[in-house]
């Protein structure tokens, strides 16, 4: 009896590992679908307990607005370049997240804006970062990629070029939100009591910092053609010094498309990401070891950047259509659409 038990658990997962290869088979080579999109509005301790239903109706609406914007854009024939800048365009635009309009602080009181774009066709790629009164982020990576030849601008030279270039410019105190405001105070009340010796110090940062910057902003897109684009826009880290610069305008950390492999917008603790190079890593897995979407973006997320100490997650989408969100925190704002007219919209992790 114990021999035909053993035999059948043998049994069992032979066969369920053919199945999965074979999933995984279908995954890498057949169309799953001829167009989709993913977005991502930051990943951190997003607990269900700590928000309200009125708060949690917004922000779903709020994704679900975005992500039907570029869907639109990608049924109609668009390319996946105007999809991603369009729906991000949304999310900068409200206060809910950590991008554009709802920008965290720096130390300084001030706010400073990062964004990149990479178009998986060409390989082309526009990247901005610390600029103080540029409206959209996005639309100025994706200027920099198309009519200049740099991938990368910063600060005052950005905002001139995106002046010349016709973009829209607001006073910095566009960006300003009473509640962007009163968590930098919060964090620099707690620094001027609590900061006494270098172990409260990390005790503070640890906790604190990695609690201080949800919200970054994403989105991949696959279109009709087949062409993949991939955009991230943030406000970067509450209480950044020095000028601080996040993954989210790197090409490879923050950002990278690749119409081989897939597209990938990151969200999270930057340095990390950074660090790990964690949106060409899932691409080269893909490309150098076979590995499907999902093997590769469970292997970066929930191994190797897990391991490293980072927080935070990805959105994905391959070649095929298929998709993959993955995180390694409480939560991550995200939505999906595809050639179906699917939509996910989610906070929690389940």
């Amino acid at each position: 009896m114990n021999k035909l038990l053993f035999m059948a658990s043998v049994l069992m997962i032979f066969f369920g590992c053919k199945a999965d290869e074979s999933m995984a088979e279908k995954e890498k080579t057949q169309k799953t679908n001829n167009f989709a999109i993913i977005i991502h509005g930051g990943a951190g301790t997003i607990l269900k307990k700590n928000m309200s239903n009125e708060k949690e109706g917004e922000y779903k609406a709020k994704l679900e607005e975005a992500v039907k914007v570029g869907h639109k854009i990608l049924k109609n024939g668009g390319t996946s370049q105007e999809a991603v800048m369009r729906t991000i365009q949304i999310m900068e635009a409200s206060p809910l997240f950590n991008a554009g309009k709802g920008a965290v602080f720096t130390h300084e009181e001030t706010n400073e804006l990062d964004a990149s774009f990479m178009d998986g066709k060409t390989l082309n790629a526009g990247a901005v970062a610390g600029v103080t009164n540029v409206k959209s982020p996005i639309e100025l990576a994706i200027k920099i990629m198309t009519d200049s030849d740099h991938v990368m601008l910063s600060g005052r030279g950005a905002s001139i070029f995106a002046e010349e270039k016709g973009l829209e410019i607001v006073n910095p105190s566009y960006f300003y939100t009473e509640r962007r405001f009163k968590s930098l105070q919060r964090i620099k009340d707690r620094e001027k009591t609590e900061l006494d010796h270098d172990d409260k110090k990390a005790a503070f940062y640890d906790t604190d910092i990695k609690n201080s910057k949800f919200g970054t902003v994403g989105c991949v897109a696959l279109d009709k053609n087949g062409n993949i684009a991939a955009g991230t826009s943030t406000g970067g880290m509450t209480n950044k010094r020095w000028g601080r610069i996040g993954d989210a305008p790197i090409i490879g950390s923050g950002t990278y498309a690749n119409n081989k492999t897939c597209g990938v917008s990151s969200t999270g603790w930057g340095e990390y990401f950074i660090r790990s190079q964690v949106a060409y890593d899932i691409s080269a897995q893909m490309e150098y070891q076979q590995k499907t979407l999902k093997q590769a973006t469970k292997d970066v997320i929930q191994n190797k950047l897990t391991k490293l100490g980072g927080t935070g997650g990805v959105v994905a989408l391959d070649k095929n259509g298929n998709m993959s969100f993955e995180f390694n925190t409480a939560g991550m704002y995200r939505a999906s659409m595809n050639d179906k007219d699917a939509l996910i919209v989610k906070i929690y992790k389940e």
